[in-house]
């Protein structure tokens, strides 16, 4: 499950959509995740942009629970796991 790869991800991670579309155009990603309950307008870009980029993309049920997993208390929409 992808809640897993989120909380033991060795090199870190990166929340949030605008951050996760930085971290890919420099190139530090090796994964996405993508919540399924968020808005797809948010998170189209990270998706096209980790597609064009041959970056593995998941996608977990619920953005809060990958929230809780980042250790936020809030909703992420998209996380990006760094290399």
């Amino acid at each position: 499950m992808s809640y897993e790869k989120v909380t033991q991800a060795e090199n870190g991670i990166i929340i949030g959509t605008k951050q996760s579309l930085k971290a890919l155009k420099e190139n530090l990603v090796k994964e996405v995740v993508i919540a399924q309950d968020a808005d797809v307008r948010v998170t189209n870009k990270v998706l096209t942009l980790a597609e064009e980029m041959n970056v593995p993309v998941y996608s977990v049920d619920s953005m809060k629970k990958l929230g809780q997993a980042c250790g936020i208390e809030v909703g992420a929409s998209a996380v990006a796991i760094k290399r």
